[in-house]
């Protein structure tokens, strides 16, 4: 069964930084992410799409975060970023990756973190 365990939440002043990892695991299998998605539910809120990387590389943002969030990849550890940056108090929300992983079948399978809070507030 594939893992994902986000990390890197916390509670932050506006302005503040902070960087979220997510890892991907499987006890036994080589595996191998593909595409991944960054998604933020606030309370009483839907989840949206923060920012999204393929597994070539190829980044998109949601207009609420362009020039402030940035996420990156190592694909050598299974491992997506998000580096957010100039936190504002309306970034507060639960935060989840979502990923496509390859784990020995021809086509990838979905999966959820389960999520890790960010809190900005002063």
């Amino acid at each position: 069964q594939v893992q994902l365990v986000e990390s890197g939440g916390g509670l932050v002043q506006p302005g503040g930084s902070l960087r979220l990892s997510c890892a991907a695991s499987a006890s036994g299998k080589t595996i191998k992410i593909d595409s991944v998605g960054w998604y933020r539910q606030a309370p009483g809120k839907q989840r949206d799409l923060v920012a999204g990387i393929t597994s070539g590389g190829r980044t998109i943002a949601a207009d609420s975060v362009k020039g402030r969030f940035t996420i990156s990849r190592d694909n050598a550890k299974n491992t997506v970023y998000l580096q957010m940056n100039s936190l504002k108090p309306e970034d507060t929300a639960v935060y989840y990756c979502n990923a496509a992983v390859y784990s020995g079948g021809f086509s990838p399978s979905n999966y959820w973190g389960q999520g890790t809070q960010v809190t900005v507030s002063s």
